[in-house]
């Protein structure tokens, strides 16, 4: 019987390949097709919540089809979005609402919503605000031909590069994001653009002005590629949530703590947990840390502060941000998720097959785990 790391970095070893076994099941191929195909004709929260199959597969890609029957909480939740932070989506301790909402954003987007490209939609949107601080007409004509002409080019830019020659486009996404007095240094802002913003370190995100960080976010070459001008982060986003969150529920059927270390190890990545806060608003992170640290269940019903001061003394949040200590953790969860899990019955049998003896119930894989982490 393989411990539970062994089958994680099966999984791991190799995310892209695992990924694409995913997609090619029958059914996630035809879901993903069905809303590919479909979300782009849905103009309103009541067109997205009367077609259950489009509501129930974004559901799903959040990790919230336990609440697919819901309807009227969710569309509660939409209708106030995530602008205000009183809204009811962002005053939920479960930040996974909040993600949602924040991708279907019919709030501040409307019709839009289901088609929205941030480095088309998204930048023409910033140019307006800007147009009309400065005194201009939104129903102006001249400031539709400008922003009508962006959008019927931006789609066309597929690198960096091609973006930068392009004064037209480059000098409206500059304007659009406040950042004229910079047009004239292209190497700088290619830099930025180069940097992207996924690393807290990048250029753009170590600028004291964030419309930097901004302006990498809407032109995010950096982790879109030549896809950035016409990606659309309804679709794209979440067909990959789904497909991802399929894989993890695959191979929950086979091992919870699989599951739970995919599961944790996907939130870090994506920079979702710098603060014990941030655990314990997810139960799922709750118990990949109480398995790995050794706490007992028991502290769950504990002051949230006393909870977190615990938290924040056993772990470096830093640490755990960069692949080696996340690996250790992951190490240290599974090993510690197969001593509280693993059957002795089951293991009994496996030392019988192999005329070996087993100490303590745990099989040779925990065993060999352990003493890595003693060391």
């Amino acid at each position: 019987m393989l411990s539970t790391y062994l089958n994680y970095q099966l999984i791991t070893r190799d995310m892209t390949t695992s990924i694409g076994r995913v997609e090619k099941q029958p059914m996630v191929a035809r879901e993903s097709a069905y809303f590919q195909q479909n979300i782009g004709k849905v103009t309103s929260i009541e067109d997205f919540v009367k077609d259950d199959r489009l509501f129930k597969f974004a559901m799903k890609a959040f990790g919230l089809s336990d609440m697919d029957y819901a309807k009227a909480f969710m569309v509660k939740a939409m209708k106030e979005g995530v602008a205000d932070p009183d809204s009811f989506a962002n005053k939920l301790t479960d930040k996974r609402y909040a993600e949602f909402v924040a991708t279907f954003n019919f709030a501040s987007r409307d019709e839009r919503t289901t088609n929205y490209v941030e480095a088309a939609d998204g930048v023409v949107d910033r140019y307006t605000l800007a147009a009309v601080a400065a005194g201009v007409e939104i129903d102006n004509p001249q400031l539709e031909k400008i922003n009508n002409d962006y959008l019927a080019k931006i789609g066309k830019v597929t690198s960096i590069d091609q973006f930068l020659a392009n004064d037209d486009l480059y000098v409206y996404a500059m304007k659009a994001h406040g950042l004229e007095e910079y047009i004239s240094n292209k190497t700088f802002m290619r830099e930025i653009l180069e940097g992207g913003v996924t690393d807290p370190d990048s250029l753009a995100n170590r600028q004291k002005n964030e419309a930097f960080a901004e302006f990498a976010t809407s032109l995010n070459f950096a982790a879109y590629g030549e896809k950035t001008t016409t990606y659309n982060k309804v679709i794209e986003d979440t067909v990959a949530k789904y497909t991802r969150q399929t894989l993890e529920e695959d191979a929950g059927v086979q091992n919870e703590g699989v599951r739970l270390a995919l599961y944790f190890e996907r939130k870090m990545n994506a920079g979702g947990i710098s603060s014990a806060y941030q655990i314990l608003a997810d139960p799922a992170l709750s118990q990949v840390v109480r398995t790995a640290l050794g706490i007992p269940e028991s502290m769950a019903t504990a002051d949230v502060d006393r909870q977190a001061a615990m938290i924040e003394s056993k772990i470096d949040f830093d640490e755990l941000s960069e692949p080696d200590g996340l690996r250790k953790f992951m190490q240290r969860f599974t090993a510690m998720w197969d001593i509280q899990n693993t059957s002795n019955t089951a293991v009994a049998s496996v030392s019988v097959l192999f005329s070996q003896p087993v100490s303590f119930g745990l099989s040779t894989d925990v065993m060999l785990t352990l003493s890595k982490l003693q060391r």
